[in-house]
């Protein structure tokens, strides 16, 4: 099956007075449908603008982006307004309409596409009950508290039966208890419905949370994409690393590191942790080589069932002997010798 979202060589630049700015540059990006795919990156990455190029509400400078098999670069505009009807968004500050109740937000989008009045309110009243709204159907947005404002922008965005949906920095605005309300939900969207997901966001614990296969974006550019797994367990960019090390603090640094070196003469090193390896193994016969090790910073996690994390050691004995122990580590796991 094809991907539903294609990025080829697609670059978007903004025309300026003094100078141009590409927000996104030569970008090759393939998005399957039914995932949920996570796009991350620092502020002025360009993910926002990668995600309203998908919808049409940006238009690509040069390159193709295909959608659901079309490439929209080459659509009008009266054709890429009745594209957007398979492409539903949410946005951080919820965009609803303050004069409608929540039936009436819900509504807008059929009554634009020409549904008859009794087809709209069946489906309104499916949505609300799919997002656990359908008691608050006549409140208006005032009335509801931010994580039922997002519920209402989810079901709007879902209205029409689009194939694709796009949260950009959908969570932003809320809480952490009612995020994790709102991610169960798209997640809902994605395993129910079968929805594709692009979730555009600057938080690494969200994509943790729901999604599948991650593309971190540095400067226009993506620096790495892969499952969200490989991502956090073995970061292989430079921007990568520093966003895992936010929310994985497995590996010493600064003050922790020169605290270590100062309590701990031996030799130091850092074993990554991942299912199947024998680390215990090697680390239980050290004692046979005359080598004594201990645990002095770490941290071992879980994600889409797999183990993951690092271990760092301290090593004391004779040289030949620590390095004979380095030498079997190194034949389980990455070893990294800590300065």
């Amino acid at each position: 099956m094809p991907p539903i979202i294609e990025f080829r060589d697609v670059s978007k630049v903004f025309r300026g007075r003094a100078s141009d700015l590409t927000a996104v540059d030569h970008v090759d990006l393939s998005i399957e449908q039914g995932e949920i795919f996570a796009v991350i990156g620092y502020s002025g990455a360009g993910k926002s603008t990668l995600v309203r190029l998908i919808n049409g509400l940006e238009r690509v400078t040069s390159g193709e982006l295909i959608v659901d098999g079309q490439n929209v670069a080459e659509l009008s505009e009266s054709q890429m307004e009745r594209k957007r009807r398979d492409v539903g968004m949410i946005f951080q500050q919820f965009n609803l309409f303050g004069s409608r109740t929540v039936a009436g937000n819900v509504d807008f989008p059929l009554r634009v596409a020409g549904w008859p009045k009794d087809r709209r309110a069946a489906r309104v009243a499916e949505l609300l009950d799919f997002v656990g709204l359908l008691d608050r159907a006549h409140a208006y947005p005032n009335q509801l508290s931010g994580g039922q404002k997002q519920r209402v922008g989810i079901a709007r965005a879902l209205a029409a039966g689009p194939k694709i949906l796009l949260a950009d920095e959908a969570t932003s605005a809320l809480d952490p208890e009612t995020t994790q309300d709102v991610l169960r939900l798209l997640k809902k969207v994605n395993t129910e419905l079968g929805v594709t997901v692009v979730v555009i966001t600057h938080e690494l614990e969200i994509v943790r949370a729901i999604a599948d296969r991650v593309a971190i974006l540095e400067n226009g550019h993506v620096a790495e994409i892969g499952t969200v797994f490989e991502t956090f367990s073995n970061p292989r960019s430079e921007v990568g690393r520093r966003f895992v090390s936010t929310v994985i603090h497995d590996q010493p640094r600064g003050e922790d590191l020169a605290r270590i070196r100062a309590a701990h003469p031996g030799r130091i090193v850092t074993a990554t942790i991942h299912d199947g390896s024998r680390l215990g193994a090697v680390l239980a016969d050290a004692g046979a080589h005359g080598v004594r090790f201990e645990i002095v910073y770490g941290g071992i996690g879980t994600l889409q069932a797999r183990s993951f994390g690092s271990l760092t050691l301290a090593l004391t004995g004779s040289e030949d002997a620590v390095d004979r122990v380095v030498t079997e580590l190194r034949d389980v796991t990455e070893i990294q010798e800590v300065a």
